[in-house]
């Protein structure tokens, strides 16, 4: 009786200091509590945002895989009771998009990226053969194809939302292609993301007429690369002929090796790049592109030369390439989150769990680089995942720690031996 008294008392003692040292913790759920209560969340019931909180910092702080069995270890939730969270639904997009307010600058664009998932399981849902960009091939599991918010002028994207690809199966039975079901998520989401930015960035894969259209059907624009043998005319710029038949409207086809500077503009000239930008035809869209042409030197030389294009014809060229190069932005989100907060751990077969799964894993490395910025100041540091994900991980082993030998973390020679723990196994900047 007297032990366990003893022990309560410590434990009071003790948790009275845990606010004190866990400012990364008590930053993350800050970002969080803030966003959700907002009013678009006004609606969520409190046990199902504490539950939000507490998982956030789960996925943020647990190293190692991040499935069910794993957060009881070290959550204070059952597994049936993290299994039954995950089936409901969540709206990440409006969490997203509340959570980087007044972090993405105002030059930004919305990148559309697919991702491949390995799973094994023939019960889960989407399982299928999906091209995986590492093996260069297509392989056995789940995809998912993510927006994600690129902030242009410091170089960093957000995770908005990811929606995962259905098999080919179940796709075939509604009357879809691959590039008809990724052209849906643009409409899906059109109205929003014009409210973020009117152009949308996607690699070589989407520059097909298809998906132009549903890009534009919302009034938004497309940027994207070209194949270099894409058919190309120049839009013919002399007068009436006076011969017979329709007036002439193209001057030839645009070889890309061998450019008409009539028509074409530099607007970019460096040692390692140069930028050329005309208005041409494109046949396979069957409308006019901004086409910008940019040819890379090493030496002096040509080492290779590429086709970008904007549908937005007012668009300068090196404006377009720097969308475009951009758009890589997202593949550092991807790479993140399967390294650090368990993207391709999905211990789950149904399509709710799996869509909450792969959101707050994306939502998590979202977390992480708010509270980057709000720690980087003038210091002008780059983002580390790996970092912050040792950071989060020692904070929970510290607070652990002084909960359980009731330590007080607060007199002066504590307090510089915390800080080191909380700095153990960082990166060097």
């Amino acid at each position: 009786m007297v032990n366990t008294l003893k022990i309560s008392i410590l434990s009071k003692y003790s948790n009275k200091y845990l606010n004190m040292i866990s400012k990364a913790n008590q930053k993350v759920k800050g970002f969080i509590i803030s966003v959700l209560q907002t009013s678009l969340f006004i609606g969520l019931n409190q046990p199902r945002k504490n539950f939000m909180a507490h998982v956030f910092w789960q996925i943020l702080s647990i190293k190692g895989k991040l499935n069910f069995l794993q957060l009881e270890r070290y959550g204070t939730y059952s597994e049936q009771t993290y299994r039954n969270q995950y089936e409901q639904r969540f709206d990440f997009f409006a969490f997203n998009n509340l959570l980087i307010q007044g972090v993405v600058a105002a030059e930004r664009v919305i990148a559309f990226d697919p991702s491949y998932i390995p799973k094994a399981g023939k019960s889960t849902y989407g399982k299928g053969k999906y091209w995986s960009g590492v093996a260069g091939a297509p392989k056995w599991g789940l995809e998912i194809g993510g927006f994600a918010v690129v902030d242009v002028e410091n170089n960093s994207a957000y995770h908005l939302q990811a929606y995962q690809t259905p098999s080919s199966l179940e796709l075939k039975s509604h009357g879809l292609t691959l590039l008809t079901h990724y052209g849906n998520l643009v409409i899906k989401n059109a109205t929003e993301f014009k409210k973020i930015s009117t152009y949308l960035v996607a690699d070589a894969y989407f520059s097909k007429a298809p998906f132009v259209a549903s890009v534009l059907a919302f009034d938004m624009h497309l940027i994207s690369r070209l194949r270099d043998d894409s058919v190309l005319y120049y839009k013919y710029k002399g007068g009436v002929t006076g011969k017979k038949g329709c007036p002439k409207k193209y001057d030839g086809r645009v070889v890309a090796k061998q450019l008409k500077m009539d028509y074409f503009s530099m607007e970019h000239d460096s040692p390692e790049l140069q930028i050329f930008s005309a208005t041409v035809y494109c046949k396979a869209f069957k409308r006019d592109i901004n086409l910008a042409v940019a040819v890379f030197l090493k030496d002096g030389a040509e080492t290779k030369r590429k086709l970008y294009f904007s549908t937005d014809l007012k668009q300068k060229g090196n404006e377009i390439v720097r969308y475009y190069r951009s758009r890589f932005q997202i593949e550092f989100l991807y790479r993140d989150a399967k390294q650090h907060t368990g993207l391709n751990n999905a211990q789950a077969r149904s399509e709710n769990k799996l869509d909450f799964h792969f959101n707050a894993s994306l939502t998590a490395v979202n977390l992480a680089k708010k509270n980057w910025i709000e720690d980087k100041g003038e210091k002008h540091q780059p983002f580390s995942m790996a970092n912050y994900k040792t950071l989060y991980n020692n904070t929970l082993m510290i607070e652990l720690f002084i909960r359980k030998f009731a330590i007080n973390p607060n007199t002066a020679k504590n307090k510089k031996i915390i800080q080191e723990l909380l700095e153990y196994g960082k990166i060097a900047a």
